[in-house]
């Protein structure tokens, strides 16, 4: 959601195209001078971060000596506020960041370029999850070069279940026993919340998602026309964090609505269970000064299905191509190759990262992913272990994609999540049966 991200998607992607979306022609012959921009330097805020993507790109044009990289200085990297306005005004830079929740939108208006002629840049592209890479293909045509892809598991604090006479070692597999690891947290007083959960800003919505994915149900019929969470199982999630807040009283009386504010309290050591991916525990530790020691992550609780996200980078169509072979070279080099750039993992030991969250799985079980794996263990600063129930449990989870028009569906169930969670009386059939007309709506206007 948050990437890099929580994904937060912006809703201002009808607006115009910004090229032709055609594919360019690879230039034959000696290599010309060239100049690209390329997104997501480190902030300085994070001086020995960016220092190691200044080395990178210094590195990478000593190798490409026709090539001069420019790098766009913006944190966070994708950014919903300033996406919709720069990419519909031409002022993407010639390598930039999409959420998959956008990627049929800016696909289908011409605002990436078709790089089906350039993906052997990417030394390991054949090693890319083939479900992934289906994700950025359309019509037979490629528009992006998958970069980070995600499951979502239970997040955990290690040192409360401890405190709390529970075993860390065998966290909760049922959402029967999630309450009561939650009533047992809660039980330690002083603040503490058993389990952690949004309420608006879209976070509720997608966490509602999360809940009703892994409980086999739906938030759109099969055809996507129409609402499907107004069901059992939608029923059955706002149920269980009814009872949790009102019954048991496990889940604190705050509620907590942007991506921050649950991070907040995860960081605070206070809070014993989230729903969220690895890159949680990286975040909470890195952003939110959460001790390292103090985390695991584990399997969906009787999950039937994960909702499962990430990004890609996507290619300006205004890029000559010159300029689009340029960009996918950076990518290999900054983002798709064993210990280099982002897989760097040596050096992110070295400057202080955290390393050892099993946190991207666009390379799966291939052998750039199998060699990954082993580079990370060997540089890990994290205690690996605590992971390991997720990475087991993620083998066997079918992944499923967020719906379409996300974002404007999250908005409409974050009411929902609001409702259930601020109001001890809040009938549960109402709010889904409001949402969905809702809902309805939002998709007859989308068609």
């Amino acid at each position: 959601m948050k990437r890099a991200t929580g994904l937060l998607v912006v809703t201002a992607l009808g607006l115009s195209a910004c090229g032709s979306g055609e594919p360019a022609t690879p230039t034959a012959g000696a290599a010309e001078q060239v100049t690209i921009t390329v997104a997501c330097q480190p902030a300085k805020s994070a001086p020995k971060e960016r220092q190691a993507w200044d080395d990178d790109v210094a590195t990478f044009m000593k190798a490409h000596p026709g090539v001069t990289v420019k790098s766009t200085d913006q944190q966070p990297c994708f950014d919903p506020k300033t996406f919709g306005p720069k990419l519909a005004g031409g002022q993407m830079e010639t390598v930039f960041v999409v959420p998959v929740t956008n990627y049929d939108d800016v696909i289908g208006k011409s605002q990436a370029l078709d790089i089906s002629a350039y993906t052997g840049e990417i030394k390991n592209w054949n090693d890319l999850r083939t479900d992934v890479r289906e994700l950025v293909t359309k019509d037979g045509k490629t528009y992006g070069v998958p970069n980070v892809h995600y499951g979502v598991g239970l997040v955990y604090n290690r040192k409360l279940f401890t405190e709390a006479g529970l075993d860390p070692n065998t966290p909760p597999t049922t959402w029967a026993e999630v309450r009561e690891a939650a009533k047992k947290i809660a039980g330690l007083g002083s603040g503490h919340v058993g389990y952690g959960e949004y309420s608006g800003g879209n976070t509720g919505g997608w966490h509602f998602t999360q809940a009703i994915y892994g409980r086999g149900g739906n938030i759109l019929t099969p055809d996507n026309k129409q609402a499907a969470f107004n069901s059992p199982e939608g029923k059955a999630v706002l149920q269980t964090l009814h009872d949790m807040r009102w019954t048991d009283d496990s889940m604190g009386n705050k509620l907590l609505v942007g991506w921050e504010s649950l991070m907040m309290a995860m960081g605070s050591g206070k809070v014993g269970m989230m729903l969220g991916a690895p890159d949680v525990v990286t975040d909470v530790v890195n952003k939110f000064k959460g001790n390292v020691a103090d985390y695991g992550i584990t399997g969906f609780p009787e999950a039937k299905a994960s909702l499962s996200g990430g990004e890609a980078f996507m290619v300006n169509p205004k890029a000559t191509p010159a300029e689009a072979k340029a960009g996918l070279q950076w990518l290999d080099f900054r983002y798709n190759t064993v210990g280099k750039g982002r897989f760097d993992f040596a050096r992110g030991k070295t400057i202080g990262n955290p390393v050892g969250v099993p946190d991207n799985d666009v390379y799966g079980d291939s052998a750039t992913g199998k060699a990954l794996q082993a580079d990370r263990k060997t540089n890990a600063t994290l205690p690996v272990e605590n992971y390991e129930p997720y990475v087991q449990a993620a083998a066997t989870i079918p992944p499923k994609a967020e719906p379409p028009h996300a974002q404007e569906l999250y908005a409409i169930l974050d009411v929902v999540m609001s409702g259930v969670l601020s109001r001890k009386d809040a009938d549960l059939d109402k709010l889904l049966a409001d949402a969905e007309t809702k809902a309805n709506a939002v998709l007859a206007a989308k068609g």
